[in-house]
């Protein structure tokens, strides 16, 4: 199953007004947003040439409408539902963006999916970049009971044998969220109902990396390195735009490019073995705004 929705070009018209109630539509499920204090629903409507968009409303105004995925032409009818159920197990649901009039013209076809629980597989393997398999899979416990976890091979291009290990390690090897916190949501959601395998362990694992307000640097690293690709910055400057000084035995002042280096994951804090994948989100927020003069959330990888 692949998904595609289109780039948001500026100023496009958004959908969400009573009048979008045109088009036919198929409830696939809802719930409460107790942020909000509303009801939201999942609709499927029909969009060009055969595709089927997967949407997030309010149930009563029918407004606000958000695109979860767009389904190509030959996707089978029942992925919208498998999509939905990914959905609402999913603890990000407010990062769909809004529908726009553009995706009931745009026909998707096969490619990466914005969506990426909608196209991921309790069966979905991933590889490092030293070759090692990454895999959830049902794990003895010390106890009777077999609970899921994510495993990770000993060997380089060896799914056997493995080692448990928490989604948290994963993204870190991997430097990303995606795909693993989607094929995450997808064994929970094909387990939820499941009474010989516990999810529990799992889930917290999830939960614990959607809330995390310490995050992959990952993003942050590639965009200093850009800028100084340029010449339009060097990290001395970005560090004395942090308020991070030093000085020499003359007085003379400069940025404390150690401190960046280590935020950025390029050089290993004092005692470690190697440098962090994580920084905490207040530090990337100081970092992108007065270092780098941008918005966290356009280097932010969550």
């Amino acid at each position: 199953m692949s998904t595609l929705t289109a780039p948001r070009p500026r100023n496009r018209q958004r959908v969400g007004s009573r009048t979008g109630a045109q088009h036919g539509s198929n409830r696939l499920g809802g719930y409460s947003d107790d942020q909000a204090g509303t009801t939201r629903e999942i609709v499927c409507l029909p969009g060009a040439g055969g595709s089927r968009l997967v949407i997030d409303r309010d149930a009563d105004t029918l407004t606000d409408w958000r695109l979860v995925a767009h389904l190509a032409p030959d996707e089978p009818p029942e992925n919208a539902r498998t999509v939905c159920d990914l959905y609402l197990a999913d603890a990000r649901r407010s990062s769909c963006r809004h529908l726009c009039l553009e995706d009931f013209q745009l026909t998707p076809f096969a490619g990466p999916s914005q969506y990426a629980a909608g196209v991921a597989s309790l069966d979905t393997a991933l590889l490092d970049s030293t070759g090692h398999v990454y895999r959830v899979r049902e794990v003895a416990t010390r106890t009777s009971f077999r609970e899921l976890r994510w495993t990770r091979s000993r060997h380089p291009r060896q799914e056997e044998p493995f080692d448990p290990l928490t989604l948290r390690h994963v993204v870190a090897r991997l430097q990303d969220y995606e795909p693993a916190r989607a094929v995450t949501t997808a064994a929970l959601v094909v387990h939820k109902h499941g009474h010989f395998v516990s999810i529990c362990r799992l889930r917290a694992e999830l939960e614990c990396v959607t809330r995390s307000r310490i995050v992959l640097n990952r993003g942050l690293r590639e965009a200093v390195e850009r800028e100084m690709a340029r010449g339009e910055v060097s990290m001395s400057q970005i560090a004395l735009r942090c308020g991070r000084v030093k000085h020499d035995k003359h007085g003379n002042q400069s940025g404390e490019t150690s401190w960046l280096r280590r935020r950025l994951g390029q050089q290993a804090e004092s005692g470690e073995d190697g440098p962090t994948p994580w920084i905490h989100t207040d530090v990337l927020a100081l970092i992108a705004r007065k270092g780098l003069g941008i918005a966290p959330r356009e280097i932010e990888l969550g």
